[in-house]
């Protein structure tokens, strides 16, 4: 294939796409959730045992990437290692999650401008699972879903200089909370240190995938970086732990400056953390600003992560060709980012609820394309010992069975009869229907010919 895309990503464009990706208004709106689920010190645990799985998870995708910088990422790795049938499922996986990302971006928007502007509501259309939909709720969510596919869809850089900014936005509000937290918090205000368990800890434990993707979008963007092939894998890994260490300093925050029973009654416990860290409400505000600005970072990652995955799966025929349109002016793969943006657009129809429903069922198609990625690391190690491998994580393959490991333990989380079963019918059948779609081009993919085994060996 030939080049078509600009290269125009630094090294810190780069970097702030990943971070900002995984840093998204989870951190804003679900931090008491975390804590009153686990305690202090079990919320951060959980998300040191996530950021462990993401962490070995990572390094397989940063052997991987410098070897393989194409547009798609796991997409090529798995049709690489485990063929066609197998990279497809991967593919889609992962493109659920992203879709989930964005969906959820743009529900997640007009629950911050509504915090902000608590008397802007009017409209009623209909109720979803106990939450009224209003006009006003809903076209907030529109209208920004309108302008983050416009960024992107007028080029790849334009999105990566509004992902500088709005992550150091991010990373200012941020520290704001850690500093105030640590001279004006208690540590009475961390009791309960565990709750409810093994339980609790594996309520936020099933949730961290979903915070912690974002990583994978590096790889996506592969063919419109001008960095060096053996950065890319250390710029991933430094993005995953830099976000382990925001959403623990995050939780901590939280959990120092604020008790228990009033994490407990509190809408959104990180605003109202701020608020006490610094002395005033107007620094509630400052926070949910910070907040909006993860909101946007996540989204904007996400449709060039998405639309990435959706063009190298058209590129391999595996979905219609329509998707593997290139703009000629923007290089940018147009009609993915106006598919994605579309279903982003109307994701504010179906409410609130939809928040919590997307993260988990977005998680669990997340780990499935993990696991996936980690099979490939093995596969490729034993299939092609000599490819070149510009970021080589050791010389065995024990990062990739670690990985497998954790993905299949992960995995079970989410079945029936554990803590953290995704929830029926909700988030079955958003998992289920993605999947009954994909079932109908995954029965369309035909064994490879030998000269497209060659072309996917050449890369």
């Amino acid at each position: 294939m030939d080049q078509q895309f600009h290269k125009v990503l630094t090294k810190l464009d780069v970097l702030l796409l990943a971070f900002g990706a995984m840093i998204g208004w989870g951190w804003v709106v679900l931090s008491g959730t975390w804590i009153t689920s686990a305690g202090s010190l079990g919320a951060i645990i959980a998300f040191l045992i996530g950021g462990i799985l993401v962490i070995f998870v990572g390094l397989t995708y940063a052997e991987l990437s410098s070897a393989m910088p194409k547009v798609g990422g796991e997409h090529y790795f798995v049709l690489r290692a485990l063929g066609p049938k197998a990279s497809f499922i991967a593919a889609w996986a992962i493109a659920l999650g992203y879709l989930s990302v964005v969906a959820f971006e743009a529900v997640a928007l007009p629950t911050v401008i509504e915090y902000l502007f608590p008397t802007f509501k009017f409209g009623y259309l209909w109720t979803i699972a106990g939450w009224d939909v209003n006009v006003s709720w809903v076209m907030i969510g529109m209208i920004g879903s309108i302008i983050i596919t416009w960024i992107n869809y007028r080029g790849v850089k334009s999105a990566a200089f509004l992902q500088v900014v709005l992550t150091f936005v991010i990373f200012l509000v941020g520290m704001a909370l850690l500093s105030g937290s640590l001279i004006n918090g208690e540590t009475s205000n961390l009791q309960p240190l565990f709750k409810d368990g093994s339980a609790g800890l594996l309520a936020v434990l099933v949730m961290t995938p979903f915070m912690f993707v974002g990583f994978d979008v590096i790889p996506q963007t592969a063919e419109e970086m001008k960095i060096p092939q053996r950065s890319i894998g250390k710029i991933l890994i430094l993005s995953v732990a830099l976000a382990v260490l925001f959403y623990v300093a995050v939780v901590f925050a939280v959990s120092y400056i604020l008790p228990d029973d009033v994490l407990t009654n509190s809408s959104l416990p990180t605003a109202d953390a701020m608020a006490v860290a610094l002395g005033s409400s107007f620094f509630s505000k400052v926070l949910i600003i910070g907040g909006l600005a993860g909101i946007l970072t996540s989204w904007n990652a996400f449709i060039i992560g998405g639309s990435r995955v959706l063009y190298a799966m058209a590129q391999e025929r595996f979905l219609p060709q329509w998707f593997a349109r290139i703009h000629p002016i923007y290089k940018t793969p147009s009609n993915a980012i106006l598919f994605i943006g579309t279903l982003a657009t109307f994701a504010p129809l179906l409410g609130r609820p939809m928040l919590v429903w997307l993260v988990d069922a977005g998680g669990f198609s997340i780990i499935i394309a993990y696991f996936l990625v980690a099979l490939s690391f093995i596969a490729l190690r034993k299939k092609e010992p000599n490819m070149p491998r510009p970021f080589q994580v050791g010389q065995s393959s024990a990062v990739g069975w670690i990985a497998l490991v954790l993905s299949i333990g992960f995995i079970f989380l989410y079945m029936p009869g554990m803590p953290s079963q995704l929830v029926w019918p909700y988030e079955w059948l958003i998992f289920m229907g993605w999947w009954v779609i994909g079932a109908f081009f995954i029965v369309r993919i035909k064994t490879k010919t030998m000269e497209q085994t060659e072309h996917v060996h050449r890369m």
